[in-house]
């Protein structure tokens, strides 16, 4: 299907800089294969209007838990410990595969409205988030969890069910997998080693929760004598492509260990402020040229899933912190949001900007909003005024997935009253934490 978007204003890549430039874009299969002009032998089956509209790369999502879309406003305004072993590993346990199948549907619902096209997921339930991701059109890297001491047999059967989710999904070119060593606190030494030796085995990477709390750091401290990304460091999780998501406790040791093995940051600032946890060194990770991505976490600790909400974030709060309003530009957030993130999946010559030759992963923004009017700067203006509303459409895959603000591959009703059967049953309805 040959698909133009006429006479728009689209973000492109101008060397180290992103320019707007009003332009039209031709798409063939999956594929951008014009900018300003269409290929030869371009067949135009479908048009869309680019008028008042700003063509930008598809928003991607470095660090996510879809499934835990139905734990949104449960557990809140708790500490990191309390949150998660005191009240999220709970309902964890009482979920079903379902559970997990509507929980990831939620969550592309909410990322795909708000302009997001790849997320970056740990999950628990194996087939159910690839199951979503297939039926849905969205674009994901899959992680299952990993829990192990040493060679334990449940750490055993978690890499197998990996591996399995893995080999299942191989008939869908939207879904690629690593490794995902839950963290160095869940997670024994040895085991992290064993994880680490499967992940070269297999040409794998690694994505695992690093250095987020303080009490992650002084439980890491006192049982291992160093810091948990010295630990990692010390179990080989570097040696392959690795996305360490939070970093917020780290020092200088930690940032020079992160750029020499060249690891990526996914930066979670809702998330990490929520659980009081602290705010990452994002300004000093980058003077370093550590790659540094964004990623929403899961709903029961943001909670949502808005990147556009989490870029007005990162571009805000480090002005303040640093006292500089150059602190993480509006340029910086939007290739962070972007390029940067594919950078970190691997998926850089395929995703992350708008080049001819790439995946026709895009979202289309309504400029008729209050929030972009005026036009002034519209690169700023994704970062300190937009809100993820003015998202019209998305194409991903050279598939319109969403097309007028109406979903086209799937069913919002039929979500919404899933995830309700789900709380109603667990009696998530009914506390109040």
């Amino acid at each position: 299907m040959g698909i133009v978007i006429k006479n728009a204003l689209a973000i492109l890549p101008q060397g180290a800089e992103d320019v707007v430039q009003e332009t039209s874009l031709y798409i063939e299969q999956d594929k951008i294969t014009g900018i300003g002009q269409a290929p030869a032998g371009f067949s135009e089956d479908k048009v869309i209007d680019g008028k008042d509209k700003l063509v930008i790369p598809g928003l991607i999502n470095c660090h996510t838990h879809s499934y835990m879309s139905f734990m949104r406003n449960v557990a809140d305004d708790l500490s990191f410990m309390d949150w998660l072993f005191g009240t999220i590993d709970p309902i964890e346990q009482q979920m079903t595969d379902e559970d997990t199948y509507w929980g990831a549907n939620l969550a592309i619902i909410e990322m795909m409205k708000s302009g997001t096209t790849c997320f970056n997921d740990m999950q628990m339930n194996i087939h159910q988030t690839t199951r979503a991701v297939k039926e849905t059109g969205m674009r994901a890297v899959i992680s299952r969890g990993l829990v192990g001491s040493g060679n334990d047999e449940a750490g055993q059967m978690r890499l197998r069910q990996a591996y399995e989710e893995r080999d299942a999904a191989k008939d869908c070119d939207r879904l690629s997998f690593v490794l995902g060593p839950h963290a160095p606190y869940t997670c024994d030494e040895d085991f992290l080693k064993i994880v680490a030796g499967e992940a070269k085995k297999n040409g794998m990477g690694i994505h695992i929760h690093l250095s987020e709390s303080e009490s992650e750091i002084s439980q890491i401290k006192e049982k291992y004598g160093c810091s948990p990304i010295a630990l990692a460091e010390r179990c080989g999780l570097f040696d392959v492509p690795a996305i360490a998501a939070h970093c917020v406790q780290i020092d200088e040791a930690d940032m020079d260990i992160l750029a020499k093995k060249n690891v990526s940051v996914v930066t979670n600032p809702a998330s990490n402020m929520k659980l009081g946890n602290g705010f990452a060194p994002v300004a000093g990770m980058l003077e370093k040229g550590i790659n540094v991505c964004l990623g929403t976490d899961g709903a029961a600790s943001n909670n949502c899933l808005n990147m556009f909400h989490e870029l007005s974030l990162l571009t805000l709060i480090h002005k303040g912190t640093g006292r500089t309003p150059q602190c993480v530009s509006a340029k910086e957030g939007f290739r962070i949001a972007t390029i940067n993130g594919a950078k970190a999946l691997g998926m850089e010559k395929e995703i992350g900007s708008i080049e001819v030759g790439k995946k026709a992963d895009l979202a289309i923004l309504d400029l008729n909003t209050p929030s972009l009017t005026p036009r002034n700067n519209l690169i700023a203006g994704l970062s300190y005024s937009a809100n993820g509303s003015e998202v019209d459409t998305v194409i991903i895959d050279g598939q319109i997935t969403m097309e007028n603000r109406k979903l086209l591959t799937i069913d919002e009703q039929l979500v919404y009253r899933k995830i309700q059967e789900i709380i109603e049953r667990m009696g998530l309805d009914k506390k109040v934490y």
